[in-house]
């Protein structure tokens, strides 16, 4: 039961909002109107002041305190004498003055798709985000309070309004123009108050529910509020739209994932598909989690992973490396989708070209020519991966193979040498699978470890460290071709200048012929 005082203050604060009956001042004795009919004013009171930040402030301050003052119990009391139609009416009017509150923090929209707003359009969100947070806080602290004796109906109503309040503190979570130190820290703290009052352990637990009950979450409902934003004219108007889609994605794992396909997957595709890095690489990154999440009957129906294939093919003709590396790795998994690897000796394919030789061919073509540092290290470290999968089919390629191998061994990339020892690493992975037609190129392949292992020994640039993975990943290499030249390359050996090595380059050559 409420005491006097806090009577008081609630009457007060009823009047403060205009909303009492009586133009008197408000006494103890007051009868408290509906909470309906509160919220119902309520949210014309915040709709009316949203377009004024001053006014809204002061509103917003008002409806937490009287979230606060408030009796649970008055709170959460249907009007309705019928058990469901209140409880029903009173989620919805919860929801509407949610949505107004939520409102009066709204970001401002890009005038068209093509321009973005700087850090001025933003100044006055962070302080009436934290407001809203706030607001919304208490209330929900106030539920938890008062729901006890009506536990089920209380987490009905958590339920109708957490999509919303969970796509408002996702918004401001993150580090972005429109957040600051202290409205960041207000999200975090609504977002802890949602899983309180719902009982969730996190936001995954919150999105996908309990796979063992009927309850499967609020995806379903936050993607209801998500998506008229995410059309194809719309999404770009809103900073904040694409990163709460994409944070919303990530939590969503397998079994989960797939019954909410064909409401995650165009939105993926658009940002796939957008002219700004930034957006494609989210837009990568989101079609990625799907293909690892999803079955691989769900992503074959309706073609549904030859359409992912060719959106992502094409990022291999850009030279931004920050594409070119997530793509390559979303293919990589995409393509065992699409086909079974040529390495399956079971594949009944393995003799004839497919997906995985059209990939690799592009990559091999793009290594030859290029020259930016940051491309050359993000192929060289996708080159051990797809010839691994290719297995024996990597002799397609091995001509190719040969000149990028050569090419890349050659030229130095301090100071942690990664597309050298990635190139290494190819080299050993290629001679393992294509062993009997590396016999052949031998000599050639020799030359160029000699020169690497002379080289790297006197370059004085390079750490100890570095200089010893190289020269351990370079011996190995010989050994290898040694092994599958069934000894050949030994008599190669003695015909090295001594007078011309280190003893470093020496110590290496006299563990690949002790081995013999």
């Amino acid at each position: 039961m409420k005491s006097p005082c806090r009577r008081m203050e609630l009457s007060s604060l009823l009047h403060d909002l205009h909303l009492s009956s009586s133009s008197e001042k408000p006494r103890p004795s007051h009868p408290l109107p509906p909470i309906t009919e509160l919220l119902a004013q309520l949210q014309k009171l915040l709709i009316g002041a949203a377009g004024s930040p001053s006014e809204s402030s002061t509103l917003i301050g008002q409806v937490q305190r009287l979230f606060q003052t408030a009796d649970p119990d008055w709170l959460l009391s249907p009007v309705s004498d019928d058990e469901g139609t209140g409880w029903a009416e009173l989620r919805l009017a919860y929801r509407s003055v949610i949505s107004a509150l939520i409102g009066c923090a709204a970001l401002p929209l890009c005038e068209d798709d093509c321009s973005s707003l700087d850090a001025a359009a933003y100044q006055s969100v962070p302080s009436g985000a934290a407001a809203v947070c706030s607001a919304l806080t208490a209330l929900l602290g106030h539920w938890r309070e008062g729901g006890g004796a009506r536990r089920a109906e209380t987490t009905g109503l958590v339920l109708a309004v957490a999509p919303p309040i969970y796509l408002f503190s996702v918004t401001h979570l993150q580090d972005q123009a429109w957040t600051s130190a202290a409205s960041r820290k207000a999200a975090r703290r609504l977002h802890e108050a949602l899983l309180r009052a719902g009982g969730w352990r996190d936001s995954a637990h919150l999105l996908m529910g309990n796979e063992d009950a009927e309850d499967r979450g609020i995806l379903g409902g936050v993607l209801g509020v998500l998506q008229p934003q995410l059309t194809k004219d719309s999404w770009c108007r809103c900073e904040a739209v694409k990163l709460v889609f994409a944070w919303t994605l990530l939590q969503v794992t397998r079994p989960f994932l797939s019954p909410f396909l064909p409401r995650l997957l165009p939105p993926s595709l658009l940002l796939n598909d957008h002219y700004r890095p930034e957006n494609c690489m989210l837009g990568v990154r989101c079609l990625h989690h799907i293909v690892l999440n999803t079955p691989a009957a769900d992503l074959r129906q309706f073609n549904r992973a030859e359409v992912l294939y060719q959106a992502l093919f094409k990022h291999l003709y850009t030279s931004d490396a920050a594409i070119i590396q997530p793509v390559l790795s979303c293919l990589l998994d995409l393509l065992l989708v699409l086909e079974k690897p040529p390495s399956s000796s079971s594949s009944s394919s393995s003799r004839k070209p497919c997906r995985h030789d059209d990939v690799l061919r592009l990559v091999l073509t793009h290594m030859e020519a290029e020259h930016k540092v940051a491309l050359r290290r993000v192929y060289a470290s996708a080159l051990p991966l797809y010839v691994e999968r290719m297995g024996v089919a990597v002799c397609r390629h091995l001509r190719r193979v040969e000149r990028v191998l050569l090419g890349y061994l050659e030229v130095r990339d301090p100071p942690e040498e990664t597309s050298r020892l990635k190139m290494l690493e190819a080299l050993q992975r290629t001679t393992k699978e294509a062993w009997p037609r590396m016999a052949c190129r031998v000599d050639v392949l020799l030359r160029c470890l000699l020169r690497l292992l002379v080289d790297v020994s006197s370059d004085s640039s390079l750490s100890d460290p570095v200089r010893q993975q190289l020269m351990d990943q370079s011996s190995a290499s010989i050994r290898l071709l040694d092994a599958c030249s069934q000894g050949r390359l030994q008599r190669l050996l003695l015909q090295v200048d001594r007078r011309c090595c280190s003893s470093q380059v020496l110590s290496c050559l006299a563990t690949v012929t002790a081995e013999r």
